[in-house]
């Protein structure tokens, strides 16, 4: 396991790679776990791409008259959004959260975690060709 970057043990005295080196030491504890979680992007272009339509409308949210309003309107982007990245249609994600929330909130302690783009039925991925 690495446990320090190269360099940042250089010979004392400012030289062209003095600054590198404290980059990269301030810096490294992230790429370590960049290295160590496979799962992670190098960069952050797939979510910057994903809230790209709520930048472009956000003249539209000047209408939100209330913050109870505008909290609304970011569960639905959220939600919409969180379905696209599941692969899941929004519009029959939405459909099914909006029809089985109210049933499963009053009978179900857990019920959000039922409501989960995981456990959406078949009926709600979007239709390979």
């Amino acid at each position: 396991m690495i446990n320090r970057p190269l360099g940042a043990h250089a010979p004392g005295g400012r030289s062209f790679y003095t600054p590198l080196a404290l980059t990269v030491t301030e810096q490294w504890p992230y790429l370590i776990r960049y290295l160590e979680d496979g799962r992670l992007e190098l960069s952050n272009n797939r979510a910057e791409r994903s809230i790209k339509p709520f930048v472009m409308g956000r003249k539209n949210w000047l209408f939100a008259n209330t913050p109870a309003g505008a909290q609304s309107s970011a569960v639905i982007y959220s939600l919409i959004e969180t379905a696209k990245e599941n692969q899941l249609d929004p519009y029959r994600y939405l459909l099914w959260v909006l029809k089985n929330a109210p049933v499963l909130s009053q009978r179900d302690e857990a019920w959000a975690e039922k409501l989960l783009p995981s456990k959406a039925p078949q009926e709600c991925y979007i239709p390979r060709i």
